[in-house]
């Protein structure tokens, strides 16, 4: 999961957290606060019930009611009532206040009320108040307080979360910036690109810095490792080429015998695999350094035509049989003698490879715009544990086959130097095809 939406998913969760908190919170604290609000206008009601009280007026109250000695006084909503009751002769009272909350039926409607319940004397008689209010509009206040609440702080979490995901990938847009141009999309050292990212994060600049850093010491490697093979390679091109003299100038000579001559042609065999090696070698590293042009227009229809016959002999030879399912004539820009290198690569592991009297496919076609040509063959394929490591140099697919673990990875460093990739599918027993894509802009005919 991406470094974005896991802030986002930590973000949501956490306020999902706050609303399901402050759902049964809330209610608490509103229940505190109205209760508190409630208290103390039930204590300025009772104040202001005594403040003005005497005999007349208790004598009015409870007078007025049906009941005896109970006078009771209601608001039209039932929110609230007064209550002044009278209590018998011989019960001592002492002067108290207690609040309660409990149901009542006014006239004939239960409802839960808060009630200050004051007993107290007046005139040596024992007298209780009760002063209730409604509980029921606090409830409904509690619910109107959740769901306006419930839903502002859905409003904000909506809009949090559009904001944070704005602001986040505004953050993080150096940082895939970084991914894209330097790391993800690089197949070559030598053509990193070292531009400064724009970026306000101290983070990401360190970043930055950092793989530029690395980068330059990798390609200061690579150039003194190219630098190292070439020379060496050169070098050693002039000693082979005095033991080559001398040993051919030892075959003129007429004191030495059978056995020995033998050995002189055997050495110079030995050489001739070492020329090549070398050559080969050099050969990668002037395509990997890009000394050669690639200014040169390549039919790979007519390429493939000449390879296919001058390597006649050798496909006569294992009875093999050529089928070409090219559809079209690709032209691009190149160098045509690597891409002659790097054909003839492919097609003579497609013969060498392959089994007695077996089949080589030759296909061509276009996948998204990009152009791509498969040679298969029907040999012994590719053990996967060899895959990884098929285009590295000194790699042999059977070692019971002649040959220096060179073609692959020169074909690889021609297909590179013509911005292309090379794929390979392979079964066991059953056969490889690699598969040349083009990047190349030009159009087939």
């Amino acid at each position: 999961m991406k470094f974005k939406h896991q802030v986002a998913v930590f973000s949501i969760l956490t306020r999902i957290v706050l609303i399901v908190v402050l759902w049964f919170v809330l209610p608490v604290l509103v229940e505190k606060v109205v209760f508190r609000h409630i208290t103390t206008s039930l204590l300025e009601k009772k104040e202001k019930f005594i403040r003005n009280l005497d005999n007349e007026e208790i004598t009015n109250f409870l007078s007025d009611n049906s009941m005896d000695d109970t006078y009771a006084s209601f608001s039209k909503l039932h929110s609230e009532f007064l209550q002044l009751s009278r209590l018998p002769d011989h019960q001592v009272v002492k002067h108290r206040t207690v609040f309660v909350t409990e149901p009542r039926i006014i006239e004939k409607e239960e409802n839960e009320y808060r009630i200050l319940q004051y007993f107290f004397k007046y005139g040596g008689k024992s007298y209780l108040l009760e002063i209730g209010n409604n509980l029921a509009q606090v409830k409904d206040l509690y619910f109107v307080i959740r769901f306006f609440t419930v839903a502002v702080l859905i409003g904000l979490v909506l809009l949090t979360f559009l904001l944070e995901a704005f602001y986040i990938d505004y953050l993080l847009r150096p940082f895939y910036k970084i991914i894209d141009l330097k790391i993800r999309h690089i197949d070559n050292p030598e053509t990193y690109n070292k531009t400064v990212i724009q970026t306000h994060s101290d983070d990401f600049k360190e970043l930055d810095l950092a793989l530029n850093q690395m980068m330059e010491r990798m390609q200061d490697v690579i150039r003194k490792e190219k630098q190292f093979i070439a020379n060496v390679s050169h070098e050693l091109l002039t000693p082979i080429a005095i033991l080559k003299n001398r040993f051919e100038n030892l075959l003129q000579n007429d004191s030495i015998n059978n056995e020995g001559q033998e050995r002189i042609v055997s050495s110079l065999r030995t050489l001739d695999n070492l020329k090549k090696i070398i050559n080969n070698l050099l050969l990668i590293s002037k395509i990997e350094h890009h000394k050669f042009l690639s200014d040169e227009t390549i039919v790979l229809r007519e390429l493939l035509d000449e390879l296919l016959e001058e390597l006649d002999d050798r496909i006569k030879d294992r009875e093999i049989t050529v089928i070409s399912e090219l559809q079209h004539d690709y032209c691009f820009m190149g160098n045509r003698t690597l891409m002659h290198i790097l054909l003839f690569n492919l097609l003579g592991n497609a013969i060498k490879y392959n089994r007695k009297a077996g089949r080589i496919v030759l296909a061509d076609g276009f996948k998204n715009g990009i152009y791509w040509l498969s040679i298969s063959d029907t040999g012994q394929g590719i053990p996967t544990d060899q895959m990884e490591t098929l285009f590295d140099r000194f790699t042999r697919i059977n070692l019971q086959v002649e040959g220096q673990g060179l073609g692959l990875a020169i074909a690889n460093s021609i297909a590179r130097f013509h911005n292309c990739s090379i794929e390979v599918r392979s079964v066991l027993a059953e056969g490889s095809t690699f598969t040349l894509r083009f990047q190349s802009p030009e159009k087939a005919n």
